[in-house]
């Protein structure tokens, strides 16, 4: 029985969560254990709850969150109360990372408190570092976002704890390698850029290239010859479609929300490619 309060904990470039019911005609028709490499803010793999999952993503900040609400919940909720939505405070809980030594003596439930935080009360919600690695979106000046969600924030820890969820921080191809026949494989990567402009993948410091692209789609072949289901979702550029030509490609229509000008944030193509029918 899935619990309605097992849903996403941070906004994410790239989130899922409006793509749900597009996704679920495409999956298979059975998941026991599902692996999602790049989980990001997790829409799909909180929609299936599944009993057995394996969640990766090499931001470690992303996953020490994770982590946290699994092992550390009520200490977190209890952290992120001392927190206000002021402009002045966020600012400095945004800059302890330019500290290094300070950063470093934080414990780990500090530090995703202070993820949590910022993702609620930055502009747009935005997770972005720069090439220093450091947090640099601005304050996003709203009046009472929720910043201390703590019915979702026990239930998603109810949920890592009642079932088999493994939460590890490497490079995908670690994961995939590892993965059983029986597990169906969801990939979110970066997305390939649609133009020059449009390139964002800022929620690491050194980004996803072309190179990374054609690595990954390495990664799905060896997949397709061991014989397990994958899905991957990315932008539908003529160098994506090129890749994974050899496989099942549904073309989806998905809202882009991050573009800093108002009028051109709309619906565009995504591809959707799949190694089953």
């Amino acid at each position: 029985m899935k619990n309605k309060l097992v849903m996403p904990v941070l906004k994410w470039v790239g989130g899922k969560r409006q793509l749900i019911e597009t996704y679920t005609p495409l999956l298979p028709k059975k998941i026991s254990s599902y692996c999602e490499p790049f989980i990001g803010g997790g829409a799909l793999f909180f929609h299936l709850q599944p009993k057995t999952a394996y969640i990766n993503d090499i931001n470690q900040d992303l996953m020490r969150v994770y982590n946290v609400i699994k092992n550390n919940v009520e200490e977190l909720i209890e952290e992120l109360n001392k927190y206000k939505n002021e402009q002045e405070f966020f600012y400095t809980v945004r800059d302890w990372d330019r500290d290094k030594y300070l950063y470093k003596s934080l414990s780990d439930i500090e530090k995703a408190a202070r993820i949590l935080y910022l993702n609620r009360t930055c502009y747009n919600g935005l997770y972005r570092v720069n090439n220093a690695g450091e947090f640099n979106s601005p304050f996003g000046f709203y009046r009472n976002p929720n910043i201390v969600n703590e019915p979702v924030l026990r239930a998603v820890s109810a949920y890592f704890n009642e079932n088999n969820i493994h939460i590890s921080y490497v490079d995908y191809s670690e994961v995939l390698a590892d993965i059983k026949k029986s597990t169906f494989v969801y990939l979110d990567p970066p997305y390939d850029p649609v133009s020059e402009t449009s390139n964002f993948t800022g929620y690491v410091k050194n980004g996803f290239a072309k190179e990374e692209q054609i690595r990954l789609r390495k990664n799905c072949d060896d997949l397709d010859r061991r014989g397990i289901k994958f899905m991957l979702s990315n932008s539908a550029t003529s160098f994506i479609l090129e890749q994974y030509s050899g496989y099942n490609i549904t073309i989806v229509k998905a809202k882009r929300a991050i573009n800093s000008v108002g009028n051109r944030r709309g619906n565009v193509d995504e591809v959707v490619v799949r190694n089953y029918e």
